[in-house]
């Protein structure tokens, strides 16, 4: 008797499994976020769906000399090279009044997660205290330390380091 209830359940659950097996896939909603636009394209009043938004991340990356202010070791001190980077940033944020930012500071993976921590800090209000002498509302920033959690390139050579060594200013999406 308990053999052939065994039995029973076993052909029931081989049923289901198969039946479960056959069934259509359901239509999944699209991954959020919508459509990724390549900054680099040629959007020339094309397709509506494709069009850069202004005031969006693609026309942040699109019209700012780069996203990214890059540090000499075991510094925070904005370089003339970051400030035409930020002076781009800074006419960018001005012309989009109703962006807020984050500026992102990190280090290389050299120094203790305390130090780089600190200094991914430093690197981040450098960048800020630029953009606010060149008329971007504190308001509209927040600064962020990844220390050398996040690092943009994987090595432990001076060229990897050194794109480590970073203040990156995100729009969000």
């Amino acid at each position: 008797m308990m053999k052939q209830i065994g039995l029973k359940i076993a052909v029931v659950a081989a049923i289901a499994l198969t039946g479960a097996c056959a069934q259509k896939p359901k239509d999944l909603p699209p991954p959020p976020g919508g459509t990724v636009v390549d900054p680099n394209a040629n959007n020339g009043g094309g397709d509506v769906g494709n069009a850069i938004i202004p005031g969006s991340r693609a026309d942040f990356l699109q019209k700012v000399t780069s996203d990214r202010v890059l540090f000499e070791l075991d510094s925070y001190t904005v370089d003339a090279e970051d400030q035409a980077i930020l002076d781009s940033q800074a006419a960018w944020l001005l012309a989009n009044p109703n962006v807020t930012v984050t500026i992102e500071g990190h280090a290389d993976e050299r120094g203790t997660r305390e130090y780089n921590l600190g200094l991914g800090d430093r690197r981040a209000n450098a960048a800020k205290n630029y953009l606010v002498s060149r008329g971007v509302p504190a308001s509209r920033m927040t600064t962020i330390s990844w220390g050398k959690e996040r690092p943009a390139a994987v090595g432990s050579d001076e060229s990897a380091w050194a794109q480590n060594r970073r203040a990156v200013t995100v729009i969000p999406q």
